[in-house]
């Protein structure tokens, strides 16, 4: 889903996302994809000045949630979480190295474009057999 650099792009990621787990049956991935969709999407949209993407991929039990960007140049390493607490920025990514089962970035440059895509991964593990 491509969304513009506009702050509004992380209410819009998140519903929309939720919209597409819940009707895929992934429920109880939900909250946690929803939020590290939030610190994904954040991120792209302040700290870069052109356009980005949600990318969200399903496969062999593993939901991976990724945002793209323009900017090539790498993210700013997460802090510790203990030391973000007070912070009132700067904790996306930490938020995002705490939850998830895995998280990376990667450099893109494909047809011209340039940039990145940070991502991470839920197993389903996580979803409650009931």
């Amino acid at each position: 889903m491509y969304i513009p650099n506009d702050p509004r792009a992380v209410t819009v990621s998140r519903r929309t996302l939720r919209l597409i787990l819940t009707l895929h049956g992934l429920i109880g991935l939900v909250d946690v994809a929803e939020l590290l969709a939030a610190e994904l999407v954040s991120n792209a949209v302040r700290h870069t000045k052109g356009p980005a993407a949600l990318r969200v991929h399903w496969r062999a039990g593993v939901l991976r949630i990724g945002a793209w960007d323009a900017d090539p140049g790498p993210p700013e390493p997460p802090v510790p979480l203990e030391r973000v607490v007070e912070q009132e920025e700067g904790r996306g990514l930490a938020l995002v190295r705490a939850c998830a089962d895995l998280w990376g970035w990667q450099p893109l440059s494909r047809n011209g474009n340039r940039g990145k895509v940070v991502w991470c991964e839920l197993a389903a593990a996580r979803v409650p057999t009931g």
